[in-house]
C-alpha cells in the first residue's frame, strides 16, 4: 500500500510539472466539485473555490507552489474580462436614473465598514495603526464571485443594476481609501521605531502628502488608459458583423491594456472598468461586444475561482490569536457592509427590497483584499520597520487570508439567495 502511495506521489509530480495538466486537472476537478455544490444548493463558484483547495498545496498538492507564476496571467486576464463586464453595466441613461444614489450607497457602506472594523478591532486591543489598515481592507468585496452568480441565473432588473453599480465603485473607493490611510498608518508605525518623532513628522508631512498623491494618479492614468482601451475597441469592431472577430478582437485589446496596466503599476481592474463604461456608452450596437464574449468567460471563471482556492491555507485556523482577530474582522466587516449598505439605501430613499437585501451581496472578499495586505509586506515601509511590527503584518496578511477563506465559502451562497430574493421581490 505504501509503495502504491509512493507511486501515485512521483506520478503527480511528474504530471504536475507541465502546466497544461495543471490548468487541465483544475477545469475538470472544477467542473465536477462546481456540480456537486449546485446539487446541494450551493453556488457553483463554491465548488470551484473548494476544489482549488483540495488540488492546493496544503492538502493534495495537484498543483504545486511553482505554478503560481505560470497560473497568475489566467487571473489577470479573468479579472480583466470582470471589469470589462462590470464597466458594461454603466450605461449612461441606467446611471443618470439611479447615479447619485448608487454613489451614495457605496461611500455610506465604505465608511461604516471602515469605522466600524477599525474601531472594533482598535477596542479588542489591536494597536491602531493595524487596525486602521484592516478597516480599510475591510471595504472590498469581490466583484468575481457577484458577476459570475448573476451570470449563472441569468439575472437582470433594477436590483442588479444597483448591485453591479455598487460592487464596481467599491474596489474604486476602497484603493483611494487605503492609500490615504497607508500613508497615516506608515507614519505612526515610523513613529513607534528608534528614529521617533522627527521621522514620524518628516513622513507625515512629505511621504504621506506623496503616498496620496500617487494613488490618485494611479486611480486617473487607469481610468485614461481605459478610455483609450475602450475608444479603440469600439472602432475597431464597429464595421464587423462577424461575432468570432469581434470576440479576438476584444480579447486581443483586453489582453494588451491588461498588460500595459500591470507593467506600469496601474490598476487593471480600473482599466477594463473604464473600458467598458465607454464601449457602452460609445453605441448601444456594442451590446454585442459582450454577448461575443460569453463562451469565453465560463472556463475562465472556473480557473480564476479554482485557482483562488488553491491559494488558501486552512492551517491559519488553527493559531489562536489569529483566529480570534480573524472571526472579530469577519463579523465586524459583515456588520459595516450589511448596515452601510442598509443605511445608505434609507438615506437615498430606495425602495425596502433592495435595502434589505444589497448589503447580503456584499459579502464575498478575494482578490482586491489580498492585494492590498500582500502590497503591504512588498513595500518599503517593511525595511524601516522593527521585528515586532514585522511580525504584526504578517498576522494581517493572515487574517485576511482567514477571511477570504470564510467569505469566499460562505459569501457566494447568501449573495445568491439575496439575488434571488430581490429579484422575485422586484416583480
Amino acid at each position: 500500500m505504501e509503495l502504491i502511495f509512493e507511486n501515485l506521489i512521483s506520478l503527480r509530480d511528474l504530471l504536475s510539472q507541465h502546466s497544461l495538466f495543471t490548468v487541465g486537472i483544475m477545469l475538470v476537478m472544477g467542473y465536477f466539485i462546481g456540480t456537486l455544490a449546485e446539487k446541494v444548493k450551493l453556488p457553483e463558484i463554491t465548488g470551484f473555490i473548494l476544489a482549488g483547495l483540495i488540488m492546493g498545496s496544503t492538502v493534495t498538492g495537484i498543483v504545486p507552489q511553482h505554478m503560481e507564476e505560470s497560473l497568475r496571467t489566467v487571473t489577470e486576464v479573468a479579472l480583466g474580462l470582470i471589469a470589462l463586464t462590470i464597466g458594461g453595466e454603466f450605461l449612461w441613461v441606467k446611471l443618470k436614473s439611479m447615479g447619485r444614489k448608487v454613489i451614495i450607497i457605496t461611500i455610506v457602506q465604505i465608511m461604516l465598514t471602515f469605522v466600524v472594523v477599525s474601531i472594533g478591532l482598535f477596542l479588542f486591543r489591536m494597536p491602531l495603526p493595524y487596525a486602521l489598515l484592516l478597516g480599510a481592507i475591510a471595504s472590498a468585496t469581490a466583484p468575481a464571485a457577484t458577476v459570475a452568480i448573476v451570470q449563472s441565473l441569468r439575472a437582470h432588473g433594477i436590483f442588479i443594476d444597483y448591485l453591479y453599480g455598487v460592487v464596481a465603485l467599491d474596489d474604486a473607493g476602497c484603493v483611494i481609501l487605503f492609500s490615504i490611510v497607508f500613508a497615516i498608518a506608515s507614519g505612526m508605525l515610523l513613529g513607534e521605531t528608534a528614529a521617533g518623532e522627527a521621522v514620524s513628522h518628516a513622513v507625515s508631512n512629505h511621504g504621506g502628502s506623496a503616498v496620496i498623491w500617487h494613488a490618485l494618479l494611479e486611480v486617473l492614468l487607469s481610468v485614461v488608459l481605459g478610455f483609450i482601451s475602450g475608444v479603440v475597441i469600439h472602432f475597431s469592431t464597429w464595421k464587423k458583423q462577424n461575432s468570432n472577430e469581434i470576440m479576438i478582437i476584444t480579447i486581443g485589446m483586453v489582453f494588451l491594456f491588461t498588460a500595459i496596466a500591470v507593467v506600469f503599476k496601474l490598476s487593471p481592474l480600473l482599466t477594463n472598468m473604464a473600458a467598458g463604461t465607454v464601449i457602452i456608452n460609445f453605441s448601444p450596437k456594442n451590446h454585442r461586444i459582450f454577448r461575443s464574449l460569453e463562451p469565453f468567460t465560463p472556463p475562465l471563471y472556473a480557473l480564476f475561482f479554482v485557482i483562488a482556492g488553491t491559494e488558501l491555507n486552512p492551517a491559519v485556523i488553527v493559531q489562536k490569536d489569529i483566529l480570534i482577530f480573524g472571526l472579530i474582522f469577519i463579523l465586524l466587516r459583515a456588520v459595516g457592509k450589511y448596515g452601510g449598505v442598509y443605511i445608505g439605501c434609507k438615506v437615498s430613499k430606495v425602495k425596502g427590497v433592495i435595502t434589505k437585501n444589497l448589503g447580503l451581496c456584499m459579502l464575498p472578499q478575494a482578490g482586491v483584499a489580498i492585494g492590498l495586505v500582500l502590497m503591504i509586506q512588498a513595500s518599503p515601509l517593511m525595511h524601516q520597520l522593527n521585528a515586532e511590527q514585522i511580525l504584526m503584518i504578517d498576522r494581517m496578511v493572515n487574517i485576511v487570508l482567514l477571511s477570504v477563506f470564510v467569505n469566499e465559502l460562505v459569501g457566494p451562497p447568501v449573495s445568491r439567495y439575496a439575488i434571488i430574493k430581490g429579484n422575485e421581490m422586484e416583480g
